[in-house]
Formats: structure tokens, sequence, C-alpha cells
């Protein structure tokens, strides 16, 4: 079994997709970082769900999450040949199902005043984390455009749908039974 601890990256760099080395502190991993912190805040909120649909579609997110990190890590002169890769890529039926989403929780016209106040219970709480994650994961995206890295628009779009998604679970959750 190979170990893995490569010490590749001791110096400071690391990989972006399909091998060209750059610092750790690189926009593209960076942003990274941000949907890998994302995923493992999902993985709480997954873990805390009392609701099966709502697991289900956490885990449907994380698998989507992965494949939002491989297309970031590519670097730009290797957008074409990732475009023509196999790897699982996010597409407008993606971004249509969390704006679906979306739409189902808003028609429940949950109540909140204001300013969300997180920590009505566990879960809600570990949705608002994942948001505020998101959140960063998604400045840091940007980011990565600021500094010459193509983004394509249903990558942003899916972004910051997800985060308005993960709003309104959380306000959802508020109001849920908490199970001992």
């Amino acid at each position: 079994m190979t170990s893995i601890a490569t010490r590749t990256g001791d110096e400071g760099t690391t990989s972006l997709l399909y091998g060209q080395r750059v610092p750790k502190n690189h926009p593209q991993i960076e942003a990274v970082g941000c949907f890998d912190e994302l995923n493992s805040a999902l993985g709480f909120a997954k873990a805390t769900c009392p609701v099966p649909a709502r697991h289900a579609e956490l885990e449907t997110i994380q698998k989507e999450l992965v494949s939002l990190m491989g297309e970031v890590a590519v670097p730009e002169d290797q957008v074409a040949r990732y475009e023509a890769s196999k790897f699982p890529k996010l597409d407008e039926a993606s971004l249509a199902r969390i704006d679906a989403g979306v739409a189902a929780l808003e028609a429940r016209q949950l109540r909140f005043d204001g300013w969300a106040t997180p920590g009505a219970n566990l879960h809600a709480a570990a949705l608002d984390m994942a948001r505020s994650v998101g959140r960063r994961a998604e400045r840091q995206l940007i980011t990565v455009s600021d500094h010459g890295r193509t983004v394509r628009p249903v990558v942003r779009r899916y972004v910051n749908r997800l985060c308005d998604l993960l709003w309104l679970m959380a306000r959802e959750a508020e109001h849920e039974p908490v199970s001992a």
C-alpha cells in the first residue's frame, strides 16, 4: 500500500489537475480548499440530518462538489483537455435541481424575520455553517476568475444558488422537531 504522505508538498507546493506544480496558496488551490471545507461542512450537516430527502440531497451536492473541485483544479491551458475528458461536470441539470429545491422551499412560505441567528438546533446550525463556508468558497471562485482562470457561468450560478438553498434548508430545519 502506498502512503498518503508523498512528501511532494513539503516545500509548499502542490499539483493542479494534470500535474502542474503551484504554490499551496495559489488561487485555484485556495478555491479547491474552500470547496473541500464546504464538502466537509455538508458532511456534518448530513450526519445531523433527520430528514431522509434532505440527507439524500446533501449527498448529491457533495458528489457534485467533487466534480466542481476537479474543474477548478484544472490549469487554464488544460481546460479543453478537461472538457473532452470523461470527468463528471456540473451542468444545467445540476443547476436546475438546485433551483427546484429553492423553489420548493420558498413555496412552503418559511417564516423568518430579517437576518438569521444560527443555532436553533444542531442540524440548522450545521446547514448555516455550510452556507457560510459556501459563500467564502464562492468569493474564492471569483478570485480565481480575477487571476486568469476561466470559470464557466454554470459553475458560478450553481455555487450562488447552492448557498441560497442551504440558507433555506437551515430556516426550514429551525422549525423541525429535534430527535433525542
